[in-house]
């Protein structure tokens, strides 16, 4: 069965993977949106279904007014006799902690912090019953790399002092280290080059979990930093794992830039499924070249499906997502609508404004969302962090109302265009390709062009950070009712003759 990547679109970054009773599950990185950390479920590897987060409750991750691309940073998941496991860090608070539960449907227990720095954590359990607490920073002596201690998986307490493992291959930031014991050895595979277009995925080997490791000769294994011109870019953090079938593959991250020749991407970093294969000496090679390619091919007797429609059942069900903790209070989901009670808090603090929304999934796309508004402010926003968004909007205006586009880029707050409304009802629209927003508000059956906002202005490579595009409503100094709120996509296929 032929498929194309990306197999996950969106921002949905650092995927890990693990199997269970022939069942993938994967997790992904979620920063400072709430609820935390995205968990997904699939027969094959291809189709990804999100079926919840792991991260629930504000007991469980600390949130509050933390900066952008902050917080929850590159989660692991792990399974082991049947118990599931997600370690991550709090990049804000610097605190590695894990989470279980012997029900991947169900609730994930409190935190169980471990006493070792870094990022990127990761679990090995060994066929000893030993437990590896594996991440990227400095040891107990100072000497910097993939550093490892062995610890009571029951509580979180180091058995072992930390230890530096291994520094990489060279390249500059060694991050998301993982662990394999495959064939009776020991396989350490990280990403190198820093999350950009250096990106790329190096391993070593050894026969102990504590080395000594043997670098992979032709390292990288796995990376587009070479590949241009090519839509896709940024392949890295990935996590190797075995299907049913037993054919092995890599599930990484990746971005796509906005056009062949521009190097912007503002969708964030989706997941890429590239095959990988084992040679007679143990050493396993990745793709056709080392490189990501937009199509490959998979053993099985299925196809790739993509949802392509979003509605309201989506922004108040699992695909749903929050600025650092909400206040639920200002939040009514129980109609048929969605009703917003926006406080003093806006988009451009870095707090928690009553905005819900969910991931913009692909390039080209239209959202339409009616509302109604009484006072103060209620519109859609295409939200990078809060110094870049563009939002239209429906605000009270003295005695009437009006339609406002705002293009927010670099802390610049510049209203783009305002015109009267005869009422607080309207229906706003987004509509996008690649490198433009264009932005209408509707009123009696006539659609008016408010303006357009680049696409490049709310990429990574501009507004920096680690996140991509939410597709948000909000409410800001009064009550903002949606109704039907919907989008859609058109199809996406990489074309190399036009980019």
């Amino acid at each position: 069965m032929k498929y194309t990547n990306p197999v996950v679109k969106g921002f949905y970054p650092d995927p890990s993977v693990c199997e269970y009773k022939g069942k993938y599950y994967m997790v992904c990185s979620s920063f400072q949106y709430f609820p935390g950390v995205p968990l997904f479920e699939s027969d094959d590897l291809v189709n990804w279904e999100q079926i919840g987060h792991v991260l629930t409750r504000k007991s469980q991750v600390m949130l509050e007014k933390i900066n952008s691309s902050g917080g929850v940073f590159a989660p692991t998941i792990r399974c082991n006799k049947g118990r599931f496991y997600m370690v991550t860090t709090n990049d804000t608070t610097h605190e590695n902690f894990y989470v279980y539960t012997d029900d991947i449907h169900g609730e994930w227990s409190e935190p169980v912090t471990v006493d070792q720095g870094g990022i990127d954590p990761s679990l090995l359990f060994d066929d000893d019953g030993k437990v590896y607490f594996i991440s990227n920073g400095t040891d107990e002596y100072g000497k910097s790399g993939v550093c490892q201690c062995e610890i009571n998986i029951e509580t979180g307490e180091k058995l072992t002092p930390t230890k530096c493992i291994w520094q990489g291959s060279g390249g500059r930031y060694l991050e998301s280290p993982h662990m394999y014991k495959i064939n009776g050895e020991y396989y350490l595979m990280a990403a190198e080059g820093g999350t950009e277009y250096g990106h790329m995925i190096t391993y070593a080997r050894g026969n102990s979990p504590w080395g000594e490791f043997e670098n992979y000769p032709h390292n990288p294994v796995l990376t587009n930093r070479n590949k241009a011109p090519f839509i896709i870019q940024g392949i890295g953090h990935g996590d190797l794992i075995r299907d049913k079938n037993g054919d092995w593959h890599i599930l990484c991250l990746g971005f796509r830039q906005i056009h062949m020749w521009m190097p912007y991407h503002h969708l964030g970093r989706e997941v890429f499924l590239i095959p990988a294969r084992f040679d007679e000496e143990g050493w396993f090679t990745a793709g056709n070249d080392g490189t990501c390619d937009a199509e490959y091919e998979i053993s099985g007797d299925f196809e790739q499906c993509e949802k392509k429609h979003y509605d309201i059942s989506d922004m108040k069900g699992v695909y749903q997502c929050f600025l650092r903790h909400p206040h639920m209070e200002n939040y009514d989901f129980s109609g048929d609508g969605i009703v917003l009670h926006g406080t003093d808090i806006t988009l451009d603090d870095v707090d928690s404004p009553t905005f819900v929304g969910v991931r913009q999934r692909d390039f080209d796309m239209e959202l339409t969302a009616d509302i109604c508004v009484s006072e103060g402010e209620g519109g859609v926003t295409v939200y990078s962090c809060e110094n870049e968004h563009y939002d239209v909007a429906v605000r009270k205006s003295g005695e009437g109302f009006e339609a406002v586009l705002k293009l927010n880029i670099g802390g610049i707050k510049h209203i783009q265009n305002t015109i009267p409304l005869t009422s607080g009802r309207a229906r706003l629209i987004i509509r996008s390709d690649s490198m433009n927003y264009y932005f209408y508000v509707s009123e009696n059956g006539g659609e008016i062009c408010l303006g357009c906002g680049q696409s490049k202005y709310l990429s990574s490579e501009v507004s920096g950070g680690f996140t991509g595009v939410v597709l948000g409503l909000y409410a800001v100094g009064g009550t903002a009712e949606f109704t039907a709120p919907d989008i859609s996509y058109n199809s996406y296929k990489y074309k190399p003759e036009n980019g």
